[in-house]
């Protein structure tokens, strides 16, 4: 087996060393991002935006950009064959990650582009004027914009679910909602504002009960909720590498092995195509007709590489964690008469809240004086701030990498702010 397919296949186990058994400080350590220069930890908690990086996916990206290089396949040469099969292998690490099979799995540069996929192929095929699309509330505009751009294009309609008092998706009023109409719904797994968890499953049934496909955003449940295509019964899943601890640039698009087959051409160029004439082209066959040009051959490595991290962890220490962490901050802010929370008790990995009289921007700004980072604005979820009846929120979003001492660092941080503004 050659370096590159060493590091990234996924049925091996990490050496201990890269996978401690305790999640908080033991992992911190392996994050140079988690650092300032005089040594002293970074307080990071803006994992909802993006992920820091273990030295494990460091390492691995830094190797296939350097030694191991070489374009995929193209080449006939040795390391470019090696190469060719350590991005294919990562390819089949993503489809064990969330059960489903390698031919499902087209790379994208992340979730955004995913959904657009979608709805610039299986969208402009099979929607037409008088059909509609069911959205949320909740949804991040990656999962509103592509659709009123098909809407424009093709005259679809779309509904929008509303969410129950908690800051869920109100699966019963979706399925009054829904009708033989509609022909796509569309959701988020969990909110990247409130950390509200979808019942997938219970989507799924309601969406193929008016013989509608299911599409999932699973980009904040991806690195904390195991996954199973066939348990969750969607029929799209997409997901960005760099909010799993992966780098940025490439994301994977899951369809069914039936609907991807027969979805059309996006982009054009090389690596899509079977044969091309100044007549006629014909194309691959799925994934690759999804993948023109010379791919993301490093970032591929480098998400394999931060799900093999994960996994030797494990999804289920992922999600105890930094559900308990989200807990822990909320009933500390909680017991403050100037905090508003949002979203429900039990909100997995995220904690969004409103301080009285303190827009979240200067909350923010003032925290990274203290050397805390949290996301302030409106969470690219502009229609959720609407609804919430606020121009933005304050979210402290967690990471493996954090403990307690993150959130304490961050409650001295708002008192400062309290005692600035009075």
């Amino acid at each position: 087996m050659s370096d590159v397919q060493d590091a990234i296949v996924g049925d091996k186990m990490l050496d201990e060393a890269i996978a401690p058994a305790r999640p908080g400080e033991d992992l911190r350590a392996q994050f140079p991002g988690m650092w300032n220069l005089d040594g002293s930890p970074w307080r990071y908690l803006d994992t909802a935006a993006t992920a820091q990086k273990p030295q494990a996916v460091i390492d691995a990206t830094v190797r296939a950009m350097g030694m191991d290089y070489a374009t995929v396949h193209r080449g006939v040469y040795a390391r470019s064959a090696e190469m060719t099969l350590g991005f294919e292998a990562a390819r089949r690490r993503v489809a064990a990650f969330i059960g489903g099979r390698e031919e499902e799995i087209v790379f994208t540069r992340g979730a955004t582009e995913a959904i657009n996929l979608v709805a610039s192929t299986w969208g402009e095929t099979n929607l037409k004027a008088g059909d509609r699309i069911l959205l949320s509330t909740l949804e991040h505009h990656s999962n509103i914009v592509p659709w009123q751009l098909l809407r424009e294009r093709t005259g679809v309609a779309i509904d929008v679910c509303p969410l129950t008092d908690d800051g869920r998706i109100d699966l019963d009023a979706a399925a009054a909602m829904l009708t033989s109409a509609h022909k796509l719904v569309a959701l988020a797994h969990v909110s990247n504002v409130l950390g509200s968890v979808l019942d997938v499953r219970r989507a799924a049934d309601l969406a193929h009960g008016v013989g509608a496909k299911l599409l999932v955003d699973g980009c904040q449940a991806a690195p904390r909720i195991r996954l199973d295509m066939a348990a969750l019964d969607c029929d799209f899943y997409v997901f960005s590498a760099h909010k799993l601890y992966g780098p940025t640039g490439i994301g994977a698009l899951w369809a069914r092995a039936e609907i991807v087959d027969a979805m059309p051409p996006w982009h054009g160029g090389g690596a899509m195509i079977d044969t091309v004439t100044f007549e006629k082209t014909t194309f691959a066959s799925a994934p690759q007709r999804f993948e023109a040009g010379t791919p993301m051959i490093i970032e591929a490595i480098g998400l394999a590489a931060a799900i093999d991290w994960l996994e030797a962890i494990g999804l289920d220490v992922a999600q105890e964690h930094e559900r308990a962490l989200a807990a822990k901050l909320r009933d500390a802010l909680g017991q403050r008469n100037d905090v508003t929370l949002f979203g429900p008790a039990d909100a997995i990995g995220i904690t969004s809240f409103a301080l009285d009289g303190v827009h979240p921007h200067d909350l923010g700004t003032i925290l990274d004086e203290e050397g805390v980072a949290i996301r302030a604005g409106h969470h690219c979820a502009q229609p959720l701030m609407g609804h919430l009846g606020v121009p933005a929120t304050a979210r402290a979003s967690f990471g493996l990498y954090n403990d307690e001492t993150d959130i304490e660092a961050l409650l001295k941080g708002i008192e400062r702010t309290r005692r600035i503004f009075g």
